[in-house]
């Protein structure tokens, strides 16, 4: 349960991107059972309607003295999560969401203080209390929502939820159809953040941890020893790529794509086989995942400063919670795909860079969400150079969502790119829009297909359609290159 080894977490992008999902404030949970405890503790819950459902975390900080015993430890954290299995009981039956599709989640933070108001009376305990002090570590006090970073660092509690904790410490009834609490420590919940990245991998995540919870409860065999054995078992599952495989059929079947998509083919047939190029397909991925969070926050900053900076009150200003939904939203390996995408561009042939080129690609996390990467030609006076492009991006969106026989199509993505060369870097200039679309049916969108099709006599984009072939190809990104995103302009 509880050991010394001392490590140092750091939230990453997952923690800041999961705030656009937030549905209120946080709030404050009294829980009456914890007012007997000689501990000062603060429990709050937060509400993320993430797309696949529902998120639910209490966050549950119990403040001890720093000479605290470890019997005296382990005996406050067993009162802790007890009193927080009790108002989530509570809670859930009253709750109106309660047969929603949702997580539930406990995250466990034990912070030691050298000036804690409330002292725990040691006496009678045996444990020698200096030993305490292995299982205490400098860790950062981030915040869920903001993610800030206080001068002072408090010490914590290194401490587990492993499957047999809830087997034979914590027996908790798994057979319970209602929501069940899945428990974390603060160490583990950073290590999960950071691992999945993404926030649809985090409730993927969830769902399979609660399965192999269940599986170990009702099984009386430990189905995982640890958080950061079944971060590895989730990662490295076939099922990694289930949701994917799936969208690609989807893509083939409506004609938006010819085959299957080869790297896709190439990372779960390695996954499947535990082949030897697996690890680095998922290094790629996981460098791709950060790469897009940084240019995902990078566009929204700068499209909401140009809104602000025009005089035009008129203008239209897109919900930004929401534009950043639809960049986030995106899987591990759909990141990966647009990433490589972007990575491609400077190996294209110097006459293509000079004239400027279009590339579509679609979600491989959601089959209603279509991207339209847009290479602005280095000339400027070309027909698609960034100042004939820039202000017309919405109307290319809206014409892009005509021509897509998809019934499911709920967003179209346009991406504005110039890749600038300055001093031996290389910047990556990115202008967004983000078109909502009308729900349509599958009857009417092909009627709609059948007249654009009338109306070009049969012409096609040459450029648009090899791009479009070559987007099958394994992936051949090096993700380690350092392409910083936008470089600030005066």
């Amino acid at each position: 349960m509880l050991n010394s080894t001392t490590a140092t977490s750091e939230w990453g992008y997952l923690a800041d991107e999961l705030v656009c999902y937030l549905q209120a404030a946080a709030s404050e949970i009294v829980l009456p059972n914890l007012q007997t405890i000689e501990a000062r503790y603060e429990a709050r819950q937060y509400h993320y309607q993430l797309r696949l459902g529902k998120l639910q975390l209490l966050t549950l900080t119990v403040t001890l003295p720093s000479e605290t015993s470890l019997a005296k430890i382990e005996s406050v954290r067993m009162a802790a999560v007890k009193a927080a299995l009790a108002w989530h009981k509570n809670y859930t039956s009253q709750s109106k969401d309660a047969q929603l599709l949702s997580y539930e989640v406990l995250v466990v933070d034990i912070q030691f203080s050298e000036h804690a108001k409330n002292s725990i009376n040691n006496g009678g305990d045996n444990d020698n209390s200096s030993d305490s002090g292995n299982n205490r570590n400098i860790e950062n006090n981030s915040d869920f929502e903001s993610n800030r970073q206080p001068s002072k660092l408090p010490k914590r509690l290194k401490h587990e939820f492993a499957a047999r904790y809830f087997m034979e410490d914590l027996v908790v009834d798994m057979s319970d159809s209602g929501q069940q609490l899945q428990i974390f420590s603060w160490h583990d919940w950073c290590s999960i953040m950071l691992a999945l990245q993404t926030p649809c991998e985090l409730w993927r995540f969830l769902g399979y941890h609660l399965e192999q919870l269940q599986q170990s409860v009702s099984s009386h065999i430990a189905s995982f020893e640890s958080e950061e054995r079944i971060i590895r078992q989730f990662l490295s599952s076939v099922s990694l790529f289930n949701h994917t495989i799936t969208v690609d059929n989807a893509l083939i079947k409506y004609g938006i794509q010819q085959a299957p998509n080869s790297a896709l083919i190439a990372m779960s047939l390695a996954q499947k086989n535990q082949s030897k190029t697996a690890p680095m397909y998922e290094k790629h991925m996981a460098q791709a995942a950060t790469l897009w969070s940084q240019l995902s926050a990078q566009m929204i900053h700068t499209v909401s400063a140009e809104l602000k900076a025009k005089a035009d009150k008129e203008s239209i200003t897109p919900s930004f919670s929401v534009w950043q939904q639809q960049l986030l939203d995106e899987s591990l390996f759909s990141r990966h795909e647009l990433i490589r995408t972007l990575y491609r561009h400077p190996k294209q042939q110097q006459a293509l860079q000079e004239t400027g080129y279009v590339v579509h690609q679609h979600s491989y996390e959601n089959l209603g969400r279509h991207y339209v990467l847009i290479f602005y030609g280095q000339d400027g006076q070309g027909q698609n150079s960034k100042a004939a492009i820039q202000p017309n991006l919405q109307q290319i969106a809206q014409d892009v969502a005509t021509r897509l026989p998809m019934a499911e199509l709920h967003h179209v993505i346009v991406l504005g790119i110039d890749f600038i060369s300055e001093a031996g870097e290389t910047f990556i200039d990115i202008d967004l829009w983000i078109q909502p679309m009308n729900s349509m049916t599958q009857r009417e969108r092909q009627l709609t297909k059948q007249i654009q099709r009338l109306k070009q006599q049969g012409t096609e984009q040459p450029t648009s359609k090899k791009l479009t072939q070559q987007a099958n190809d394994l992936p051949q990104v090096r993700l380690n290159l350092s392409i910083p995103a936008r470089k600030d302009k005066p």
